[in-house]
């Protein structure tokens, strides 16, 4: 790896100014490497997971990369552009000129999860190939075909000094970690997160971290339950709730708790009558993760939970040899349960109750900033106050999730959720280091100003102008 890193930096560093025309390339050979392999891709990952659609590995993973590609590609010579800025009185008045430039930061690392395992790759990537870097991957070795896949097919559309992939357990992604790399970007879990910051500290590497946490739904008074209860049914069963932006609880209004959980299990119903034999519907992607999932229902049961478990079908789960769950909607909980406490990343959905919105925003505010946050209700009044009054990586207003899919919206948490953004522009910016550039003109710009020694009238002059109130 530490080849590789010196090879693609020699290289990097050979090639500059990056053109346009060969990022723009790269765009291109990184669609046709999506394209080209979307049905192999699909494959693995159903492989890697016990079992996933064709369809769902197409609309999340491939269609999202493409779409980041082919948006990058449209408009990434206009985001390269340097921007003027005004220089500092007095400087501006004799001609000096100042200017941002954007640079590509050279070797990019990127740290892949399992749960999206090609688009997790990819959509960052559109950025980085854009701001005109190379790239390092170590996707997940939980998702090991997808991994060897990857590693297969790059070197068919990349040379090794543009973009390289490694596979391989945590041992080889921790020594992947502590390379020297100009920006490293992890996408996953908050702890594992912590590991990738301490590493990347040692050598000073910038780090963009897509984290998680526990991203609430609140349902106001005013919202169309049905509707709500349909579009979170959407959100949490997609990938059976494998999201980092999946509604992780809801807060519900005190009288109207019933109603939303029959709206939950109705939407549930709809999409999916039945589960353990519907094509449609994900896999817990191992055994280790159900295991876990079983812990946390095992947990809440005991501590006074009531669980309600949605299976349109009432399948035989218990029979099966899968990882397949279905949801459960877990009532009366309480902070000391795991489902309160860890971020569930699973078809598990709690729900608290609150009597005014004060108090549900307090709870959120009480708790880590959560990577998105979702509102329901048509009060507008309410609405501000919940967006105004609470912190999060992102936001979608009577839906869940798809802020997410907006390209030319930034990506990112804050604190606990992550740091730092991608997507669109802003992936750009992030992968791309703003040079400032100052151009001094022939006149003696310090000594008319009063900047040269010895210090007199024009030092006074311009002191007096400038130290007023």
């Amino acid at each position: 790896m530490q080849a590789i890193l010196e090879k693609q930096r020699a290289s990097f560093t050979a090639a500059l100014p990056e053109s346009m025309s060969i990022r723009r390339d790269r765009i291109d050979r990184a669609i046709a490497l999506l394209v080209d392999h979307a049905e192999d891709f699909a494959k693995a990952v159903s492989a890697d997971f016990g079992h996933r659609s064709r369809e769902q590995t197409l609309m999340t993973d491939i269609m999202p990369s493409v779409s980041a590609m082919k948006h990058a590609k449209k408009h990434f010579e206009s985001w390269a552009r340097g921007e003027k800025r005004k220089p500092t009185f007095p400087l501006g008045l004799l001609g000096a000129k100042a200017e941002v430039v954007y640079q590509p930061k050279g070797v990019v690392g990127v740290v892949a999860p399992w749960n999206f395992p090609v688009g997790m790759v990819m959509v960052p990537m559109a950025g980085i190939l854009a701001a005109g870097n190379r790239a390092m991957v170590k996707p997940s070795e939980y998702t090991e075909r997808v991994s060897a896949l990857f590693e297969e097919i790059v070197p068919k559309y990349f040379a090794e000094e543009e973009m390289a992939v490694f596979t391989g357990d945590a041992e080889v992604g921790m020594a992947f970690s502590k390379l020297a790399f100009d920006h490293m970007i992890f996408t996953g879990a908050t702890g594992v997160g912590r590991h990738i910051m301490r590493a990347a500290a040692d050598n000073l590497v910038p780090v963009t971290l897509e984290l998680g946490g526990k991203s609430p739904t609140i349902i106001g008074r005013s919202a169309d339950t049905k509707k709500a209860g349909e579009r979170i049914a959407l959100g949490k069963m997609m990938n059976a709730g494998q999201i980092c932006l999946a509604p992780d609880y809801l807060l519900v209004p005190s009288d109207q708790e019933t109603d939303v959980i029959d709206a939950v299990k109705a939407g549930v119903t709809a999409q999916y009558p039945k589960l353990l034999h519907n094509d449609d519907y994900t896999s817990v992607v191992n055994g280790r993760n159900y295991e876990r999932l079983q812990g946390y229902l095992a947990d809440a049961r005991e501590k006074g939970a009531e669980l309600i478990e949605v299976n349109p079908a009432g399948e035989d789960f218990a029979s099966s040899n899968g990882n397949k769950m279905p949801l459960t909607i877990v009532r009366n909980v309480t902070d000391d349960m795991k489902v309160m406490q860890e971020e569930i990343f699973g078809p598990i959905l709690p729900v608290m109750t609150y009597s005014s919105m004060d108090e549900a925003i307090d709870y959120v505010n009480a708790h880590d900033r959560p990577l998105g946050l979702y509102y329901f209700g048509s009060d507008k009044a309410e609405e501000e106050r919940v967006l105004s009054r609470t912190i999060s990586g992102g936001v979608t207003v009577n839906d869940v999730i798809f802020h997410n899919a907006m390209e030319d919206l930034p990506f990112g948490g804050v604190g606990p959720s992550g740091m730092g953004n991608y997507h669109g522009q802003d992936g750009f910016k992030t992968f791309s280091h703003m040079r400032a550039v100052y151009r001094q003109t022939g006149v003696d710009v310090a000594g008319i100003g009063g900047f040269k020694a010895p210090y007199g009238k024009a030092t006074h002059k311009t002191l007096a102008k400038e130290l007023k109130k």
